[in-house]
């Protein structure tokens, strides 16, 4: 079986994530992790909080907390809702790490030795009353553009427009509040990425079967205006990781952190090694993943992520690691999503806007959200969610499908045959042939999750979950029993095999349910079904099993228009 390497994009750390942040990079990336280790596959899943730069100090500031404290309570934060909501990592790193600091303080000595590093003199805004200076998202002023007056250093998040500070109209520091602002002269260092750009461009043109969404923002950076940009990879703050060349001190670089876009990609690379030393194994254990001299070209490694972190992941985090000159793996898959709209309009950290990963979890189980975001991910175009919908693939897919078949047929059964798979009888070929087209559904549903389709591959499952309620309620086993209980038998072994094969193939999706299916069946094999003949006979006559509890409810009106209006406005 393969190895395969999976991260999704490092959520950032100031603050709860809201949905579509979750569908975008790390619940997906979940499914695919779940399914090939369903499948028998060696996987190590790995995903960080992204704590470094301006909205962590900004953050910590309006908290009050000193701010490595503040990140390390929003990292319990965020822990604790990846695991609400099944994420299952191996390692939920911090970009903060020791591991980290090490790893990138290494790659920027080797990029300084291959010619990659410059330095830059460059004008900056300079805060007189915080002694500092203040990078972009350190100013706020009035949007020329728009009007609006909380208008950031580097973009307006009213109008979205791109800025520079000194396009602001009465720009303040975003700490202090002073408008006693100078612009004074700076030094910092910029990666070439320019001298990289052929040596990208090569690389990209490889990767024919990715997705047209992810190679077309990489050439469009790569090839639009003046092309591929050199980029600046430090600043002036105090929280980050100081800037050195490997162990040895960067003269001129006093006092500056690396800029969080540089450091945090390579935080995919520490989080192993974060993985490998809290279980307390040697570093072969995490370079056999990322180093391709020990054992990393055997891997197969695949990003997911949201559209807009496409060109850090396509072009500076591999001329990051292709500069370097060591052998470090490269990504072979990029998954990128477009954006989920919230009801007509779309999701919004700052005003609060939609539903948040704390509020799903307080209001309804992780599995009615789980079904829902990767059934409507947005792979092709953006989507949206809007409660109505919600509503109503929640009470037909979840409710009247799967959890009415798990529930009708354990039921019948403990009335007429007691808590065990019944023996006897045969299920007669026409009805049998109600099942027509299961093995394609079964074998097209694997097809579809190992390409990472993930909106086709839960059409596929919604359709074999169909398929078993379709035959049950033709095969109607509560009528059949009445002339012929041995027939009924029949039946209902195979529907309680039926059972037990959704609590294997539904768990990338909704594994909370898939456990309840699967300990209903008393049974812990989990292996995977390749078709229903092997389905039929996996639960041997007079095995036991229990009826479950109701494995999904249904939302009410109620509900639905209550959740609709509380969730319209601004979170408190």
């Amino acid at each position: 079986m393969a190895r395969h390497l999976i991260t999704s994009a490092i959520p950032y750390i100031n603050g709860i994530k809201h949905l579509g942040n979750l569908v975008g990079s790390q619940l997906p990336a979940d499914l695919y992790a779940r399914y090939l280790r369903a499948r028998g596959h060696e996987v190590l899943f790995l995903c960080a909080t992204d704590e470094h730069g301006t909205p962590a100090e900004l953050a910590a500031a309006k908290a009050g907390k000193p701010v490595d404290e503040y990140c390390a309570e929003m990292w319990g934060v965020q822990k604790e809702l990846s695991d609400g909501f099944r994420l299952s990592f191996d390692k939920f790193g911090r970009s903060s790490s020791a591991q980290n600091r090490a790893l990138t303080q290494h790659f920027a000595g080797k990029l300084a030795e291959a010619g990659l590093i410059r330095e830059v003199t460059e004008k900056q805004v300079y805060s007189k009353a915080d002694g500092r200076f203040l990078p972009d998202r350190y100013i706020e002023g009035t949007c020329p553009n728009c009007g609006y007056d909380r208008a950031r250093g580097d973009q307006c998040e009213n109008c979205t427009k791109q800025l520079d500070p000194t396009d602001l109209i009465d720009p303040r520091s975003a700490i202090s509040g002073s408008t006693d602002l100078e612009v004074r002269e700076t030094k910092h260092l910029y990666l070439r990425q320019s001298a990289m750009r052929d040596k990208l461009n090569a690389w990209i043109d490889e990767k024919t079967d990715w997705p047209v969404l992810t190679t077309s923002i990489a050439r469009k950076w790569l090839n639009d205006g003046d092309g591929l940009q050199d980029r600046g990879i430090t600043r002036d703050l105090d929280w980050g990781v100081p800037v050195k060349k490997g162990d040895e001190d960067w003269p001129g670089m006093e006092g500056k952190v690396f800029y969080v876009w540089f450091d945090a990609p390579i935080e995919y690379i520490a989080c192993a090694k974060e993985w490998a030393d809290e279980q307390g194994l040697s570093d072969e254990a995490w370079e056999r993943w990322w180093r391709t001299d020990k054992g990393a070209e055997d891997v197969r490694y695949t990003q997911f992520m949201g559209k807009d972190n496409v060109p850090f992941h396509t072009l500076s985090f591999p001329a990051t690691i292709m500069g370097s000159g060591e052998p470090w793996k490269l990504v072979d898959y990029i998954k990128s999503f477009n954006y989920l709209n919230y009801d007509g309009g779309q999701f919004s950290t700052s005003q609060g806007r939609g539903v948040f990963m704390d509020q799903a979890l307080e209001i309804l189980p992780a599995d009615y959200w789980r079904w829902w975001l990767l059934s409507h991910a947005p792979e092709n175009s953006d989507s949206e969610f809007t409660w109505e919908n919600f509503q109503a693939s929640v009470n037909k897919d979840l409710a009247d499908v799967l959890g009415n078949f798990a529930s009708r047929v354990t039921k019948f059964c403990r009335s007429k045959f007691g808590e065990t798979v019944p023996e006897g009888g045969e299920v007669d070929a026409a009805i049998m042939a109600k099942l027509q087209g299961f093995d394609e559904t079964l074998a097209a549903y694997a097809t579809h999750m190992e390409a990472m389709e993930v909106r086709k591959a839960a059409a596929a499952l919604r359709s074999l979950w169909a398929m078993g309620n379709e035959w049950l309620q033709d095969a109607a086993p509560w009528a059949v029993f009445k002339e012929d209980p041995a027939k009924a038998a029949a039946i209902v072994r195979l529907a309680l095999n039926l059972i037990r094969a959704y609590g294997v193939i539904s768990a990338p999706f909704i594994p909370d349910a898939s456990h309840a299916m699967l300990s209903a069946m008393k049974t812990e094999d989990a292996s995977w079904p390749t078709s229903l003949s092997e389905i039929a006979t996996a639960l041997p006559a007079d095995h036991d099993f229990t009826v479950p509890e109701n494995l999904f409810r249904k939302i009410a009106d109620e509900e639905r228009e209550d959740w609709q209006s509380r969730f319209a406005g601004v979170r408190t």
